[in-house]
């Protein structure tokens, strides 16, 4: 089946008049509100860029929401606060204690839960006459097209690459437009993508601004870096914002700008977004799933692994046997180590093996004196690329944790918290 498509221009008129940069509304109004939705959208209706036929556009409008975690959760109550009347929300993930931090639509009775069905029970609470339909699923080129027919609006707060850039594209080839939000630590980006807005706007979409994405293990995800809870809330208010702004017509939406913003810093700057002519549009979407960015890249294909299984052995038959044990290096950051870590290691953060390699009496120098190094990250990304660093410098041996400390956990010592 085919990506659904909107036509070019899309169901609205072009621009006339009203607050500069504003679109006219994505979706026509319902008839009319009942006494109950006047009564609890009374705030909405008192205001003149919303009023009641903002309500009812709010009313009529169905929303694709992506992730139900760090953004998901402000933007799902939000929107069905907001009255939204259909929102859809995809995630494959289940509800850990980690996420409560930040993911403020669960709470600890959900935990081992999908995210999806804590999402939808919540919101049936606080908003019972928004329709919510919950996909506990893995977004893929298989299942997107189906899954956004139907849909006015689509809001990723997805948290990889692979499914950012899957949702940009599918929505491009659809003429659907795109609220889009990343967090980082305390920084955070949002902006507005559509790749066919009513004339004369231009179309601007993720690719016009990043147009590929990056290479594997080069940036670190919020599990490996972190992310202060209050931002997830502060960028998914932002991203609902930009929702009612596009149903409603209300404002100037975000669309050929993006916002960048620094909660640490308290800075806040906004940017033009221009359409790339050099750039080739995308019609077609890749067969079956894409996961290009969560493996690790095929230079480093050739790294030697061993899994944790097997190392657990090793260091079990060095301690009776004698014989000479592997010693760990972890090159995550600070931050993670001290959440959990593999003891006994020694650490040396990715950014300073190259450095910390050139130097025989090292720590690194020292550790290889005392056996075959095993290198461990996360997830085995960054370590197969500081394992390739230390053997393009001389070291003999080198191997990385298949998995990272990650498998570690699930295969050898569940006492270890997750992250």
């Amino acid at each position: 089946m085919a990506v659904p498509r909107r036509p070019a221009g899309g169901p609205v008129n072009p621009v006339t008049g009203g607050v500069s940069g504003a679109l006219p509304p994505l979706v026509d109004p319902v008839p009319q509100l009942s006494a109950e939705e006047r009564a609890r959208y009374s705030r909405h209706l008192l205001l003149g860029a919303i009023g009641d036929e903002g309500q009812r556009r709010l009313r009529a409008a169905s929303v694709f929401v992506v992730g139900a975690g760090g953004l998901g959760a402000p933007v799902l109550m939000y929107l069905a606060a907001a009255g939204v009347g259909r929102i859809t929300v995809i995630d494959d993930d289940e509800v850990d204690l980690g996420n409560l931090q930040r993911q403020v639509i669960h709470s600890v009775p959900a935990i081992g839960r999908p995210k999806v069905e804590s999402a939808r029970d919540r919101l049936a609470e606080l908003a019972p006459g928004v329709r919510v339909e919950a996909v506990h699923a893995r977004l893929d080129a298989v299942n997107i097209d189906a899954l956004l027919e139907g849909h006015d609006l689509v809001m990723d707060g997805s948290d990889n690459f692979a499914t950012r850039y899957l949702v940009s594209d599918a929505c491009e080839i659809a003429g659907i437009p795109v609220v889009w939000g990343t967090i980082d630590r305390f920084r955070a980006q949002l902006a507005v993508f559509w790749s066919r807005p009513p004339a004369p706007v231009d179309p601007v979409t993720l690719r016009d601004l990043y147009p590929a994405p990056p290479p594997p293990g080069s940036v670190p995800s919020c599990a490996e870096a972190g992310v202060v809870g209050a931002l997830c809330g502060t960028v998914g208010s932002m991203m609902v914002m930009e929702t009612v702004k596009l149903i409603t017509g209300a404002g100037r939406p975000l669309l050929g700008r993006l916002v960048l913003m620094d909660l640490l810093e308290t800075t806040h700057r906004t940017v033009t977004i221009r359409p790339d002519p050099s750039r080739a549009p995308v019609t077609s979407l890749p067969e079956g799933t894409d996961e290009t960015c969560a493996v690790r890249p095929a230079d480093l294909d050739d790294v030697p692994t061993v899994s944790a299984a097997d190392l657990a052995a090793e260091l079990a038959d060095a301690g009776s046997s004698g014989s000479v044990a592997p010693v760990l290096v972890d090159v995550r950051g600070a931050g993670e180590r001290a959440v959990a870590m593999i003891d006994p290691s020694v650490w040396v953060p990715l950014d300073s093996v190259a450095e910390v390699a050139t130097d025989p009496t090292g720590v690194l120098g020292r550790a290889a004196a005392r056996g075959p190094i095993v290198v461990y990250c996360k997830s085995g990304i960054r370590s197969a690329r500081a394992a390739a660093m230390l053997t393009g410098a001389g070291f003999a041996g080198v191997r990385s944790l298949e998995g990272g400390i990650e498998a570690w956990t699930r295969d050898v010592d569940p006492s270890l918290p997750g992250y």
